[in-house]
Order: structure tokens, then C-alpha cells, then sequence
């Protein structure tokens, strides 16, 4: 069954399968800060937030990563790991600028690992849809939402309404 977002006013399918509640969260490969090679099973034993966005460069991609660097505060063992495909340098610029520093900026640009495994990446434009993943610290996805449109901030009321029930 194909699954479509809503991408400059028109309907962009997502590549991959979707993942969801009660999955065990497949490993993939991005890219941190330092052009280093990192998993999702290098942050094991936490509960781990994955913040999916398309571009850094957008005022609502500022917004959502704005808006879980805030809330990562107020949890103990959460890791909030930001990914899109965009450069890890334009991230990383951001990130400083705006003073976050509870969120862990990663891209998926080199190989789209993590969108392919997720079922986020549109293809078509080689980006990453909307969304929010949570992976509980056994690696076990608890969480999932899609924005179906791309210009729309997540449910963040709902994921953290998770949370603080499972943390």
C-alpha cells in the first residue's frame, strides 16, 4: 500500500515500509556533527526520541528541533536525536546559533540508512517527511507519527503525553 505525504502542495510517496508500536527498532547508520559514522544502537539503554524533519533551512524544522530541545530537558535518560538529510555543517550552524543543546543533530544524507528502515524518506526529492519516533531503552518502538503534511509541527502534546507515562 503506498503511503504519501503532502510536499509542496502535492502528494510525494514515502519509500520504505512504515514502522510502528511494538517493533523492534531497526539499527541504521547516520552521520553526527563530525562527519563520523553513528547508530541508533550507540545510544541503547535509553529512551530515545528520533525528530525527523526535511530541512533545517525551513522556520518549522527550526520550531520542532526548538521544541524538543525544550522538552529534553525535563527528561531523565532521554536522548533526542535530530535527523534530517540536510548537511550535518548547516545543523550544526543552527544548533550553535540557536543555543540547543539537548538535541543530537545526525543526517541521513549519505546513504538515507535511517529513512529507508523508517519508511520517512520521499524519494522523489531525497528528504525526510515529518515525524516522531520513540524507541523505549529495550529498543522496542513505542511511538510513531507521520506528518501527513510537511509544513505541519508534530503532535508534540502526543509524544510527550507518552513520555511522561513511560519515563
Amino acid at each position: 500500500m503506498k503511503r504519501t505525504v503532502i510536499f509542496g502542495g502535492k502528494p510525494i510517496e514515502l519509500a520504505g515500509e512504515a514502522i510502528k508500536p511494538g517493533h523492534q527498532a531497526p539499527d541504521f547508520t547516520v552521520v553526527n556533527a563530525k562527519l563520523e559514522s553513528v547508530k541508533l544502537s550507540d545510544y541503547a539503554g535509553k529512551t530515545r526520541v528520533i525528530a525527523v524533519y526535511p530541512s533545517i533551512d525551513t522556520g518549522v524544522c527550526q520550531a520542532q528541533n526548538r521544541r524538543f530541545n525544550a522538552e529534553a530537558a525535563n527528561f531523565k535518560d532521554l536522548v533526542v536525536l535530530s535527523i534530517s538529510c540536510d548537511l550535518p555543517f548547516a545543523q550544526r550552524r543552527f544548533c550553535a546559533a540557536e543555543g540547543l543543546d539537548h538535541v543530537i543533530t545526525l543526517s541521513d544524507h549519505r546513504d538515507v540508512d535511517f529513512g529507508k528502515k523508517y519508511g520517512f524518506l520521499m524519494q522523489e526529492v531525497r528528504l525526510l517527511a515529518r515525524g516522531t519516533v520513540i524507541i523505549d531503552p529495550q529498543g522496542i518502538v513505542q511511538y510513531v507519527e507521520y506528518v501527513p503534511e510537511i509544513t505541519q509541527e508534530p503532535d508534540y502534546e502526543a509524544a510527550l503525553k507518552h513520555l511522561k507515562g513511560s519515563l
